[in-house]
């Protein structure tokens, strides 16, 4: 099955209109009309806002064989511009070691607030 018509598939389950479906992912009508018609696959830019309507994470929506095979998949996605992001970067550039020590204190602080 094509991205297109799992995608399809998914509206007609989660019983989304087109016309809804387009106005929740600012993608064009057209284009989606293109995509069953034409049977093509939406561009790689618009997959997390589809994601986002349907609630599906990438893998499902790509592979479709998350939910076949009980297989869960977390993602967590971070805004370039935030702070949490610029904290990634920077816990990426860490040693092991140091990586260790940021989440123990992360832990600490967490089991912290759990005490209040």
């Amino acid at each position: 099955m094509i991205i297109s018509e799992r995608i399809f598939k998914v509206l007609k389950e989660q019983r989304i209109s087109q016309k809804s479906f387009s106005e929740q992912t600012g993608i064009a009508q057209s284009t989606i009309s293109d995509w069953k018609r034409k049977k093509t696959n939406p561009a790689s830019d618009k997959i997390m806002a589809i994601c986002t309507v349907l609630n599906m994470t990438p893998y499902e929506l790509l592979e479709g064989t998350e939910s076949r095979n009980n297989v869960r998949t977390d993602y967590l996605m971070i805004d370039r511009s935030s702070e949490a992001f610029h904290l990634m970067e920077q816990f990426h550039c860490l040693n092991t070691i140091d990586q260790g020590r940021v989440l123990g204190y992360a832990q600490a602080l967490l089991d912290n607030e759990e005490k209040k």
